[in-house]
């Protein structure tokens, strides 16, 4: 049996054991949208949320969750991440489109990082407008782009 698995010797889940693997520079990108109401975008962007600064809370809430991964995905490694960047863009009429960087140097990828960070922003600005347009979508989160590893350079098509 491989010892890159999530099962033990007895078929049991288990978290892999990267002890073995090298220490390399690593990288994820993902993203995600948030599809609103061009009124709910409104308030976003002229800053009149009840709640307040929706973009840069949620900026906080995704780079958060990034340094919390391993606490909300079964399995996932604790890292010692080097960088996160959340970046939340309007995008006219009707979204705001939501991309997160992580890196590490370390024996293991920060793709759950990313993409956990993407979703965690969504619903970040979900929950700051949801009072307005609870009929907002979170849509398209996904992997962009990865580094870095033994398995190399990932890159979705557009």
């Amino acid at each position: 049996m491989s010892s890159l698995t999530h099962f033990d010797e007895a078929g049991r889940a288990a978290m892999v054991d990267v002890a073995g693997k090298a220490e390399t520079e690593r990288l994820a990108v993902a993203r995600g949208r948030v599809v609103m109401q061009p009124a709910t975008l409104a308030l976003i962007a002229e800053g009149k949320a009840g709640k307040g600064d929706v973009l840069g809370v949620a900026r906080l809430a995704g780079i958060m969750a990034a340094k919390r991964t391993s606490d909300l995905i079964p399995l996932c490694h604790p890292l010692m991440l080097t960088k996160v960047a959340v970046d939340l863009v309007i995008v006219e009429p009707e979204a705001v489109e939501i991309e997160a960087q992580v890196r590490v140097t370390g024996r293991t990828g920060v793709e759950m990082e990313a993409l956990t960070a993407v979703t965690v922003a969504a619903l970040t600005v979900y929950d700051m407008v949801k009072a307005v347009d609870r009929g907002m979508r979170i849509e398209d989160v996904r992997l962009v782009l990865k580094e870095g590893g033994k398995s190399g350079r990932f890159e979705a098509e557009a």
